[in-house]
């Protein structure tokens, strides 16, 4: 099924940059397709990468294109405490260590022991819960791209005392590295137990966040990113994608 996208700007605009801004793939990606001869511009197969496209002009990619981007994996993993996202520095356990056969819940093929497959949003080494690792850079964009408006929800234990003056700083008021965190949903779930739902993914936030208001996090868990929940899958197991999940991550 073939994909076709008009520009409707303004100024001319670079076939990998639209191509990564209408959400269809990465740049790389968009690359190798305009290389393949697998893009067209009103027609007219495109193989330079640096051919722009006109206001008023539509872009198509074939069938065989779409098939090349469908390609990519996407993990959906409950990582346990212990395991690091991504490349570990020595003495640490990437969590891609988890992805074996025995740790598979449903059907699928188990990635190959060098297969690349990034963490699309990272879950430091001492949180758990869901966490995506995808060699699809349309999930990877719709996930963690800078358009992206998918929010994430943890359930996070912390020591000290919860107050409300607390709660409202941790919604609206905090800064990080200089600049002034955007607003976030934050529920005392119970007197020790707090739920975040978050819009942006700042280095170890929620910890930062709680430590800037005297609280220490105990215990974080991952619970949703976007429509995607990780319900019931046990810690240290995996399963993939579906193409109905697929769907609501990206938007089609």
């Amino acid at each position: 099924m073939s994909l076709s996208r008009t520009w409707d700007g303004a100024e001319p605009v670079r076939l990998n940059k639209f191509m990564g801004q209408a959400g269809i793939c990465s740049r790389r990606e968009a690359d190798a397709l305009i290389a393949g001869g697998l893009v067209s511009v009103d027609g007219e197969v495109v193989t330079d990468a640096g051919r722009k496209l006109q206001p008023g002009q539509t872009l198509t990619l074939g069938e065989r294109a779409a098939a090349a981007l469908a390609e990519g994996v996407t993990i959906v993993l409950h990582k346990p405490v212990g395991y690091v996202s991504g490349q570990p520095e020595p003495g640490k356990v990437p969590a891609v260590r988890l992805l074996t056969a025995a740790n598979r819940i449903g059907e699928g093929a188990v990635p190959a022991a060098d297969a690349s497959l990034p963490p699309i949003g990272r879950l430091d080494e001492d949180s758990r819960g869901l966490l995506l690792l995808s060699s699809d850079g349309v999930v990877a964009r719709a996930v963690i791209g800078p358009e992206s408006d998918l929010d994430k929800e943890y359930l996070v234990r912390v020591a000290g005392d919860v107050t409300e003056n607390k709660l409202k700083l941790l919604r609206h008021g905090l800064m990080l590295d200089g600049r002034v965190l955007k607003r976030a949903r934050v529920e005392r779930m119970e007197p020790r137990r707090l739920r975040f739902v978050l819009r942006e993914g700042r280095n170890r936030q929620i910890r930062r966040m709680c430590a800037m208001v005297g609280l220490e996090v105990a215990d974080l868990l991952r619970v949703r990113i976007g429509p995607l929940k990780l319900g019931d899958l046990p810690e240290g197991r995996w399963r993939l994608l579906t193409a109905e999940e697929r769907a609501a991550l990206t938007g089609r």
